[in-house]
């Protein structure tokens, strides 16, 4: 046997997403870390290995703008890019390189922590070092170094450290939260294993093994949803365990769900029920996904009331979405639904607080073991929410070695920091302006080639669309919205409604308090404008929800067309799954408001008022992300009649050695790593592809930079030698299929 010592400034302890997305931000700030995962792939429940989608705030497309970014939205990306059909294989090959690129970081697969050393007093405990061994190598290894950051999702390196945690549920007078039960419990979500079918061309026929399970004698047929075309997550309703250790009965439960797994093929293909003969299972998982374990405790423990309030946090350093997703204990052989959601009005806030242990003093935390109450973790838990948790942690982590401080510190001493050096990276924050002193080009003037003013959706050849429920629009004001002109058919002399709705929260897109009522009277006829006056003047920038009220007498045109900022809703036009698989409050509004038959698609119409939303100066504002408006500048004249610029303009001479570009990614665009749905384009049609950077010297405009093949959001460019100019220009060349030209923010240092 080999034993060695490893020392680093930041072990992360877990693999997952988390972890991942932890140790590459811990990586790239500088730290040097050991990143240890028990298993041969990276990714966690997302691996090869089990094959979950990563869900995130999106939630599946019921929030907008919500899409991560940060180094979760680059696995987004590039695995769109890189794997568009959503091959597991390939996705564990985009977590790998992404860890593989950062030389900072040593990575240990197949090598499993199962000792801490810890001293202290209970309630101030200090790990000073965790020990693994590396399966196949006959390693044992000893980790070293000032902060350790537990991504295990089970906790097990907290828990060996003397680590606060909970178990189960608590009770609900502990946080006042009306889904929590009245007595506190041990009961946990359960674990799943999924499998994949496919069509052979042939007869395939198959025979069950001796422990598959006869579901017809169980509630499964009855109260799930079964289709021979299914495969992996539409089984994530093969749960169980919830009301066992879901660690220490951990083989029991995989045995279980194997059990059922082929009881329920057996089904399938035996039954006569189903067109299944020429089908065949391609792979079937062997290690059970966990959903729920231990919690541990930190400064704040983020609960129910806080997700559906949106509590804007003072620490916040990452935002969710997803619902809060419980599922009864009894998992597949429950008598009611699968799963119940409950939802907040858009996306919700995560406290840093939550991050950090409240007795182990250098030990931070990420993933599903984050301080949180059983109900809220119900929403935390998916795996986008914590890969963003795991970017957030792993800065903390970076910043603690930097100044020597622990994460307790680093909160009361230097919490701005945080969240400004996660800013910089376009880390998954909203709503907190960015506050960069070092930025110079918040001191420019900037102008651009031109600047879209007007907002339409007015293309010749549309669909009819009949009004015969309520529908929505959302539109940017920036400059107020005097009158809306609506492109309708009218079968009969009537009138039409429209109210204008603010949305109350910035972060949110449904309608919140209504402003103002407006109605026109139509007479019969064809393609017809129908104009409303509104007056709207809000006071500051924001988005105004437009609803178009029912009328049958009616038709709205419909284009495929989309302009950022701006999108339509149909108002209870997008069913919920089986009530026997998701029970959802459809009077929740962003269930009630949904875009899913809308996606691409404007209703045409023009708002008659000249608009700031899109301006020059929206590319230097304090804002990266769609918030009240979407905070990006954009060309009013085409790409198809030549380059579009932004440029930049200063009094004196500026030394310039870095620059940095965000260009529009579409987070509203809801990708998958695997196979939920297909996204059909390589790359989002908003995303810069070719541009050229140019300074204005000696009278001149000479290339500096160049571009001409990207695909990243967020854009690092180090100058090799330091420029000294009045002026610069971002020159944008080709976009992937966007008519115009958008860069979110561009940022430069010296």
């Amino acid at each position: 046997m080999k034993e060695e010592t490893v020392y680093s400034d930041v072990t992360v302890v877990g693999g997952g997403l988390a972890g991942v997305c932890a140790a590459v931000a811990a990586a790239r700030l500088g730290s040097k870390v050991a990143l240890i995962n028990n298993r041969g792939v990276l990714g966690g429940n997302s691996s090869s290995e089990v094959r979950v989608w990563v869900c995130g705030a999106t939630a599946h497309g019921t929030n907008r703008y919500a899409r991560e970014t940060g180094i979760m939205g680059e696995l987004f990306l590039e695995n769109q890019y890189q794997n568009p059909d959503g091959n597991p294989y390939l996705w564990d090959l985009v977590v790998l390189e992404l860890v593989k690129a950062e030389p900072n970081i040593q990575l240990f697969l197949h090598t499993d922590v199962h000792e801490a050393e810890a001293d202290g007093p209970e309630d101030d405990r200090l790990i000073k070092s965790v020990t693994g061994w590396m399966m196949g190598s006959e390693r044992k290894i000893r980790f070293e170094s000032p902060i350790y950051l537990d991504c295990t999702g089970d906790g097990l390196v907290g828990f060996l450290a003397g680590a606060k945690y909970r178990i189960g549920r608590e009770a609900r007078h502990e946080h006042d939260e009306e889904w929590a039960p009245e007595i506190a419990d041990d009961i946990t979500l359960g674990s799943t294993l999924l499998f994949y079918t496919k069509d052979a061309g042939h007869p395939v026929r198959f025979v069950p093994p001796s422990f598959a399970k006869d579901i017809t004698k169980t509630l499964i047929p009855i109260k799930r949803v079964i289709r021979s075309g299914d495969s992996g997550c539409h089984y994530w309703w093969i749960e169980w365990g919830g009301e066992l250790d879901t660690v220490h009965a951990n083989e029991q439960i995989r045995d279980e769900l194997w059990s059922v797994i082929y009881g329920i093929w057996d089904y399938i293909k035996n039954s006569g029920e189903f067109e299944a003969e020429s089908m065949t299972l391609e792979w079937v998982g062997s290690l059970p996904g966990k959903r729920e374990y231990r919690r541990f405790v930190g400064d704040y423990v983020l609960n129910q009331n806080d997700i559906i309030a949106q509590t804007p946090f003072e620490d916040r350093i990452a935002f969710g979405g997803w619902s809060i997703d419980l599922h009864p204990p009894q998992g597949m052989y429950a008598a009611e639904s699968g799963s119940k959601h409950m939802h907040a009005d858009g996306i919700y806030h995560i406290p840093y607080r939550s991050l950090y242990s409240a007795n182990v003093r250098n030990m931070l935390f990420a993933g599903r073991n984050v301080s949180a109450s059983h109900v809220a973790f119900g929403t935390t838990r998916v795996m986008a929410t914590c890969a963003v948790m795991g970017e957030a942690a792993g800065t903390a982590a970076a910043l603690c070695v930097r100044g020597s401080l622990t994460p307790r510190q680093l909160y009361a001493e230097r919490l701005e920091e945080l969240q400004q050096t996660l800013l910089k990276q376009d880390a998954s924050i909203i709503g907190l302006p960015i506050a960069d002193g070092f930025d110079i080009a918040q001191q420019a003037t900037m102008t651009a080639s031109s600047h879209f003013r007007h907002i339409a959706a007015v293309q010749t050849s549309g669909t009819e669309y009949a009004l015969v429920n309520d529908v929505g629009m959302l539109l940017p004001v920036d400059g107020g919205l005097e009158s809306l002109e609506l492109l309708v058919d009218v079968m009969q002399d009537t009138e039409l409604y429209v109210e204008v709705w603010d949305t109350g929260r910035m972060e949110n897109y449904v309608p919140a308090s209504k402003q103002l009522e407006a109605r026109v009277a139509l007479s019969k006829g064809k393609k017809k404008w129908a104009s409303l006056e509104l007056g709207w003047l809000p006071e500051l920038p924001q988005n105004a929800f437009l609803v178009i009220l029912q009328n049958e007498e009616v038709k709205l045109h419909s284009v495929q067309q989309t302009i950022p900022g701006v999108l339509s809703f149909e108002r209870k036009a997008a069913p919920n799954a089986s009530k026997d698989l998701e029970d959802h409050d459809e009077g929740q509004p962003v269930i009630e408001w949904s875009m899913k038959h809308m996606a691409g698609r404007l209703f045409s119409f023009k708002a008659k008022a000249e608009t700031r939303a899109y301006a020059p100066a929206k590319a230097v504002d304090s804002i990266v992300r769609p918030y009240g408006g979407p905070h990006l500048w954009m060309s009013e004249e085409l790409m198809e009649l030549g380059e579009q610029w932004l440029r930049l303009d200063w009094e004196r001479d500026q030394r310039i050695t870095e620059l940095r570009l965000t260009w529009n990614a579409d987070v509203n665009e809801d990708l998958i790593n695997l196979h939920h749905h297909r996204t059909p384009f390589e790359v989002l049609p908003d995303m810069v592809k070719a541009y050229r950077i140019e300074a204005m010297v000696a009278g001149q405009w000479v290339v500096v930079a160049s571009e001409r093949n990207n695909r990243r959001r967020l854009n690092v460019l180090r100058l090799e030698q330091e420029l000294s100019t009045k002026a610069l220009r971002v020159v944008i060349t080709e976009t992937h299929g966007s008519s115009f030209a958008q860069l979110v923010r561009v940022s430069a240092y010296s």
